[in-house]
């Protein structure tokens, strides 16, 4: 569980004197989950803040549903996305709730806020005296430089030095330190072995792994779970039933919205998608690959396998060819004159590169399970094409202009996905992937073996325990902002 007992006194006094001073109030889940619940007050105050300015209001737009608008946004229904059968050419509808709405384009800041609040709030993190190290792949430490700032909390940010040129230069800007480390996206052990040295040379650093974080997994099964399932309830159209929802396995902190929507709908399988180039789940894989975002070669600590059904390979080339297909003009044209509606072509740049592999995850999975037209499959878009605009260059650079001719091409490939390549998990399967935490969590970072044991054995009370901690976050979070209002 989330320790929410210990704390220190005198820290947690302090931490209320420097919100105080600063003006700074903290949303609870309640109101991340439902932002009409947040005081008139605030929400004056966020019509005249940008989206991605730094002001500690903005705490208060860690939401899936923000008003579409990069500045003076209100709230509003949830983003979604429904991608029509034209592209996807499923009989199966699929849709998918939007990332890009949240302050930096991505709603990793959602689970930074969520692990960083419980430290501030019980007095074990001292942002005078300690700095929030933030270890990703990609979007959930600008998501950590971004909410510490809020917080006014100093930070580190480390992330894979072959990550697009936008994350780094924005980071830059953001948090007092940036560390590159070696390789790409699936290269999660080298950020591991940073974090490491790091805990044995900086007393004054605390470590916000995405990977192992308990609070990472809870935010999106309060929050982003409630979002799908507003999603799913807005694309109905009759008796249609939610059979499938899709997330890639980076730090299997989405996965938590699975759970939810498993809990309140019989029947809904939960899959996961990962590089074909590093099928961890798949095959015990190793490799690179160009899906950014998604962290490989390890199965997180918070991935509750218990509620896996099933894992979907995607090659990172098919994504790749589909950014440039979705993006370049040529490819928009092709796409408009084979019967994709243009308003939803206009909408494809609402998908980054972790949101095409998800796209593509879900296809595959939606034909393997010959989900029919009454059958609604749900996945997540991250972030958007804001954030790799670099990529459409270098691609141009390394392959060449891109044409009608391509285009077709690829239009081909996307309506004539195989279903390669998906596992559809029976328990044996789930207890072997369970397993592989630990080699990585047991034996090289110290986790204990009986809450790995916990995790299997007694999944209903150990994550159903960790569910029921929302209400006691929230209380708590009530009881500072009391406090900070004096």
């Amino acid at each position: 569980m989330i320790d929410l007992k210990t704390g220190d006194k005198a820290t947690r006094a302090k931490n209320i004197q420097r919100c105080k001073d600063k003006g700074i109030l903290l949303p609870t889940f309640a109101q991340m989950r439902d932002p009409e619940t947040i005081p008139q007050k605030i929400k004056d105050e966020l019509s005249g803040i940008g989206l991605w300015d730094v002001h500690s209001r903005n705490l208060f737009r860690v939401t899936w549903k923000n008003e579409p608008v990069e500045k003076g946004g209100a709230y509003g229904p949830v983003n979604y996305f429904e991608l029509p059968r034209e592209l996807t050419g499923t009989k199966a509808r699929i849709g998918a709730i939007v990332g890009k709405w949240f302050p930096t384009g991505a709603h990793k800041v959602g689970a930074a806020y969520s692990c960083l609040v419980p430290e501030l709030v019980t007095g074990r993190f001292d942002p005078t005296a300690k700095k929030a190290v933030w270890p990703s792949t990609g979007n959930y430490c600008r998501g950590g430089a971004y909410i510490s700032r809020l917080l006014s909390c100093p930070s580190v940010a480390i992330l894979p030095a072959e990550m697009s040129k936008e994350r780094f230069e924005w980071l830059k800007t953001m948090a007092e330190e940036v560390i590159a480390t070696p390789g790409c996206e699936s290269n999660v052990r080298e950020i591991f072995e940073k974090c490491i040295e790091i805990e044995a040379t900086r007393p004054d650093a605390v470590i916000f792994n995405q990977f192992d974080q308990l609070p990472n997994h809870l935010w999106h099964y309060s929050v982003t779970g409630p979002a799908m399932e507003d999603a799913f309830e807005a694309m109905k159209r009759g008796d249609e039933r939610l059979a499938l929802t899709m997330f890639s396995s980076g730090s299997a902190g989405t996965l938590g919205a699975g759970t939810y929507l498993k809990e309140r709908h019989f029947g809904t399988r939960v899959g996961v998608g990962e590089a074909l180039q590093c099928p961890t789940i798949l095959e015990n894989g190793f490799g690179g690959h160009r899906i950014e975002g998604i962290g490989d070669k390890h199965i997180p600590w918070i991935h509750n396998l218990r509620d896996t059904d099933a894992a979907v390979g995607v090659d990172d080339e098919i994504a790749i060819r589909l950014l440039r297909l979705f993006n370049e003009p040529a490819g928009r044209a092709v796409l408009v004159e084979a019967g994709v509606p243009s308003e939803a072509v206009s909408k494809l740049d609402l998908l980054g590169i972790s949101g095409i592999g998800n796209l593509v995850a879900t296809i595959k999975a939606a034909k393997y399970y010959e989900l029919g037209e009454d059958e609604i499959a749900l996945t997540v878009f991250t972030d958007s094409l804001q954030l790799y605009g670099s990529r459409l260059h270098e691609l141009a650079a390394e392959r060449g202009a891109y044409d009608r001719r391509q285009a077709d091409r690829d239009l081909d490939m996307l309506r004539n996905l195989s279903v390669d390549y998906v596992l559809d998990m029976n328990h044996v399967d789930r207890r072997r992937v369970h397993q592989l935490k630990y080699y990585t969590w047991i034996e090289q970072l110290g986790k204990g073996l009986d809450e790995l044991n916990a995790q299997w054995t007694d999944h209903r009370a150990y994550w159903g325990g960790l569910h029921a901690q929302v209400g006691e976050i929230d209380r708590m979070i009530e009881e500072f902002n009391e406090e900070v209002r004096g």
